[in-house]
């Protein structure tokens, strides 16, 4: 039964107000997703490769606007090299090859767009074939902190084993600049070993720029952090096959004004979340000694497209146990679930390492479930909101947001109406 708090009431006749709410989801001054994003991908026509990017980059190299490259195979930034990719530039990955993009540690990559001219991955396929998994994606690996025995992590993507391992101990490194990007159709899944995300950080640190990201149609996750300290704002989640922000192996991440947009026609079956905490995936390589998985997520949103809410799209997180979120200045709209918890002793450990503040939740199922039901005996849901300021309400996705249609200029804003006589109407 979905849970009816608050609900908004409209009378003919009068006058209200309609403007974006300050300090709940993304920045009330400016919407982020226009002018350089993409939401039809598979109508946009792109000039043909005239270049080929194929081996390894070792020394470094500038990719021009005025060509578009071709990404055949898997393509190494090797021996510290600095890849830079001017404003402008679009890079199609090779479908037959599974082109993919691997940044190695120690190397770096600079693609700093503009509004006006983003830098895209897309891929190489025409506008009638293109599919979500056409091809890999991009990998970046630095030497920060992760939480495996030793430090030190190795990318099961059948990557050359000289250059798959990342991790270390400077959590303020820089694996250089990722602004005003475009990542379209990745996520390519060649073998049971080779399920590319269209964007892995792994062992990143805080120093790397990466903001104003757009990933659309990946076959797996959109973004993917393996460890590392990383600093993300304006990022975007269009259409994921699996999940939209998934951090592992002690990453501790700060992301901000950032939105993920689910669809259940893109959606796997299984596990596919807008947020999904570990703190490792592999039970046997995780070091207990060092940092938990912990992610700050402030003014996001995150909102499942689907109509009716059949059930196709389940919880909206998922934390895991000795993983930590604070999750704060936020807006939920149309899930199962607002929060999924796996192995937790709920009376001695969710405020330990749960924070749920200033939050709208809006046409979601249920609030807090869990994987072992009977843990949530201990939790009195509707304390912990009201005394956390958590609104739940119900109402359809135009009742939230400035503009929910993704094909005419969507702004996701978070909409406070207010009647302007003294009739209060106020979500």
């Amino acid at each position: 039964m979905k849970t009816n708090l608050l609900f908004l009431t409209i009378v003919f006749g009068l006058s209200f107000s309609i403007y974006a709410q300050s300090g709940l989801g993304l920045n009330e001054k400016e919407n982020i997703l226009e002018y350089w994003t993409e939401f039809d991908p598979k109508k946009k026509e792109y000039r043909e490769p005239k270049k080929i990017l194929a081996g390894y980059i070792s020394q470094n190299t500038t990719l021009s606007s005025r060509d578009t490259y071709l990404l055949e195979g898997t393509v190494y930034v090797v021996n510290n090299a600095v890849l830079t990719i001017e404003q402008g530039t679009v890079i199609r990955g090779d479908a037959k090859t599974c082109g993919t993009l691997v940044i190695t540690k120690g190397a770096k990559i600079i693609a700093e767009g503009t509004e006006s001219f983003p830098i895209v991955f897309t891929t190489n396929k025409d506008t009638y074939s293109r599919k979500p998994g056409d091809w890999g994606g991009i990998i970046i690996m630095g030497d920060a902190p992760i939480n495996n025995f030793g430090g030190v992590g190795i990318l099961n993507f059948d990557l050359d084993p000289t250059y798959n391992r990342y991790g270390g101990t400077n959590a303020e490194s820089s694996a250089g600049v990722l602004k005003y990007v475009r990542v379209e159709y990745a996520g390519k899944k060649a073998s049971s070993k080779k399920e590319f995300n269209a964007i892995s950080f792994a062992g990143v640190g805080s120093q790397t720029k990466i903001e104003n990201v757009q990933v659309s149609y990946s076959d797996d996750d959109s973004f993917e952090f393996y460890g590392g300290s990383v600093k993300l704002k304006n990022l975007i989640s269009y259409r994921a096959s699996d999940d939209d922000f998934d951090f592992t192996q002690g990453v501790q991440a700060d992301i901000t004004n950032s939105i993920a947009i689910r669809n259940p026609y893109s959606s796997d079956l299984e596990n596919s979340r807008c947020l999904e905490i570990n703190s490792n995936d592999d039970v046997e390589k995780f070091d207990p000694l060092r940092k938990k998985t912990n992610v700050k997520a402030s003014n996001m949103v995150l909102v499942n497209t689907e109509d009716n809410n059949q059930g196709l799209i389940k919880e909206a997180i998922f934390v895991s146990n000795e993983s930590m979120l604070n999750f704060t200045n936020s807006v939920v709209f149309g899930f199962k679930d607002l929060l999924m918890l796996k192995d937790f002793t709920i009376l001695e450990e969710f405020e330990q390492h749960i924070k749920l503040r200033e939050l709208v939740v809006g046409h979601c199922d249920n609030t807090i479930s869990s994987l072992k039901p009977k843990d949530l005996l201990t939790l009195d849901v509707d304390y912990l909101f009201s005394r956390n300021n958590v609104k739940v309400s119900d109402g359809k996705i135009e009742d939230y947001f400035m503009n929910s249609d993704v094909l005419q200029t969507p702004d996701f804003r978070y909409l406070k109406i207010e009647r302007t006589n003294n009739n209060l109407v106020n979500k």
